[in-house]
């Protein structure tokens, strides 16, 4: 875990425009600055900045987030990865906690040689080795490939031979080499390299450094890819070929293709398709998909379409669940049984692939599609395996209208209403709420009033955000935990010093939390208009009353009960007079348009 307070300091620190600056140019416009979106394409920009919030958002793709929320979308980096280079870029040391592919340790002994080092003089070695591999260049010829798309990917050549790198590293008994996964001990202690007569593929990490690599074959053999072994660089269940190189192209396709190989990609790449990933000789994993769904909105997984690429394409939907949004979607592209994306873009050109990836099946046709294939829909039974087998899959489901969506397609195949669907799959289905927003004439000016949408619990926290001082004065009345916005607001008012931190320092203490959908978004509504201190505390005050107008005294109920029950004592009946006038009093306020809403 990094500290709080480290984290509070690096944001105090590091200023949001001039790292955004650094990648994207901005213009000033009234207090904040503005620029085209580097997160989708558009003429027109949308995306604001503001330096006294020190957050962004996007009111067209509606990205936003603070410093660190920037890095990690725009550079593609995990947490840890966009703070410790947020923390380098302000001079900043990183407290004490272990990180992936530290190679120092914790119980005192002296750190080890830098493996990425390590990793890069390999790469160097095995790229000049390709110089003088007549027969690994006529194999790369022959693939269509041009010298130009092997230098962007850094291919190179491990030549035949059982010790080669030795000419590189003369200590070649290190354990640092072992640990770099380039050679392998056998038994009795000799010791050969792993890679041997292959092209060489570097695997890079999101910072472009190497951490692994795929050796292939030049002509038949077993196994045809091999992939470095896990290391403390490189694990091969997060890792993604060509994601640092086709970082760019993702965000101006506005999507990404998955496939199986390394050549599969560098082939795409050569027919100009070069927002294509693969992964590394393993099955697809829900940090893959996250990964990406940090880099574009669409992902697009291609696969064989013979027995074993639909097997894969159903364990690439199951994992995809738990991290679809209802913004983001994943496709399905099915090729021809002799075919894979090398062998396809060679034959058919890069228009009619891209007119395949444009065609590709969306995850909910391939969903009930594949279910619907497993049973024997004629019948009773059938219909009713089909609810069985989507229930856990349908309770995956992190988009929550896809999820609706889903569950009233499965209704409708097995014969049964929503509700009961619902019922047999524990997934609740919200009925549409009325219209939350009444407009009444009063005193010849619109006036309105916040009913049922907690619209009053958003205003609290607009003012809160703005001024979180004013967090002193939310009495506990009106906090309620029933919904969303309540959850939020209740999280916000409990924050530690709250009074004392900044509009993104706020926003950080709550990333990944339930509450971080909410406060973001109201966050984003914000940049729109400055709220002042005499504006917040008309609305603060308003809004207040809103929800105990919404939501009565409990008190009063509490009589009613108790009259009804066997009547009511005088002074009792004299609180209830003067509680249901205090009521009416309120319902008689009608609450002014606040300037963001």
């Amino acid at each position: 875990m990094i500290p709080e307070s480290f984290k509070q300091d690096l944001l105090n620190r590091v200023d949001i425009v001039d790292l955004i600056e650094r990648h994207v140019r901005l213009k000033k416009a009234g207090a904040n600055f503005v620029a085209c979106c580097p997160f989708h394409n558009e003429k027109s920009p949308s995306f604001t900045v503001s330096p006294s919030k020190q957050f962004y958002h996007c009111f067209g793709c509606g990205a936003h987030g603070n410093a660190i929320s920037f890095v990690m979308e725009y550079q593609g980096l995990g947490y840890v990865e966009a703070v410790t280079d947020l923390a380098e870029s302000a001079g900043m040391t990183m407290p004490e906690f272990e990180r992936r592919g530290d190679q120092g340790r914790s119980n005192g002994e002296p750190e080890g040689p830098d493996l990425h080092e390590i990793m890069k003089q390999a790469e160097h070695f095995y790229r000049e080795q390709l110089k003088s591999a007549p027969a690994a260049v006529a194999y790369l010829k022959a693939r269509g490939l041009t010298g130009k798309v092997a230098a962007r990917f850094g291919i190179g050549y491990a030549p035949a031979g059982w010790q080669n790198i030795q000419s590189v590293f003369p200590d070649y008994g290190a354990k640092a080499l072992k640990d770099a996964g380039l050679v392998i001990d056998a038994e009795g202690g000799r010791r050969y390299d792993r890679f041997r007569d292959r092209i060489m593929f570097p695997i890079l990490n999101q910072r472009g450094a190497v951490i692994g690599f795929g050796g292939r074959v030049l002509g038949e053999g077993e196994p045809k890819y091999l992939n470095s072994p896990e290391t403390p660089l490189f694990e091969k269940g997060r890792e993604l070929y060509g994601l640092s190189q086709a970082r760019t192209a993702i965000r101006e396709a506005g999507r990404v293709i998955v496939v199986e190989g390394y050549m599969d990609v560098v082939a795409l790449a050569q027919h100009d398709i070069e927002y294509a990933v693969a992964t590394l000789g393993t099955a697809t994993s829900p940090i893959h998909v996250q990964k990406l769904f940090r880099q574009t909105d669409e992902i697009v997984f291609c696969f064989d379409g013979d027995a074993a690429g639909r097997r894969a394409a159903w364990h690439a939907l199951e994992v995809s669940l738990p991290v679809l949004a209802d913004h983001k979607s994943v496709k399905f592209l099915f090729l021809p049984a002799e075919d894979d994306p090398d062998s396809y873009v060679r034959a058919h050109g890069r228009q009619a692939f891209e007119q395949l990836v444009e065609e590709a099946r969306p995850l909910s046709e391939f969903f009930l599609a594949e279910l619907r294939s497993r049973v024997d829909m004629g019948t009773l039974e059938g219909r009713s395996r089909l609810t069985h087998e989507a229930k856990p899959l349908l309770k995956r489901i992190a988009a929550p209208a896809l999820q609706l969506q889903l569950l009233k397609q499965v209704a409708q195949a097995s014969g049964i209403t929503q509700e009961e669907a619902g019922r047999l799959t524990e997934i609740r289905s919200f009925a549409p709420v009325a219209a939350a927003v009444r407009y009444a004439p009063a005193r010849g000016q619109d006036r309105i009033m916040l009913e049922l949408d907690h619209r009053a619990e958003r205003e609290l926290i607009k003012c809160l955000l703005s001024h979180p001082p004013l967090a002193r004065d939310v009495p506990g009345d009106v906090v309620d935990a029933t919904h969303a916005e309540g959850r939020a607001l209740a999280a916000l008012v409990g924050l530690d010093g709250l009074d004392k931190l900044t509009h993104a320092v706020i926003l950080e203490a709550f990333r990944g939390s339930e509450h971080e959908p909410v406060l973001k978004r109201i966050a984003g509504e914000l940049l729109e208009k400055h709220l002042d201190i005499d504006v917040a505390s008309a609305v603060f005050s308003d809004a207040i009353n809103a929800i105990r107008t919404r939501n009565p005294n409990p008190r009063i109920k509490e009589l009613e009960m108790k009259d009804a029950a066997g009547g009511l004592s005088t002074p009792e009946y004299e609180e209830y007079r003067r509680l249901i006038a205090d009521n009416a009093a309120l319902k008689q306020r009608r609450i002014p348009p606040s300037t963001v809403l």
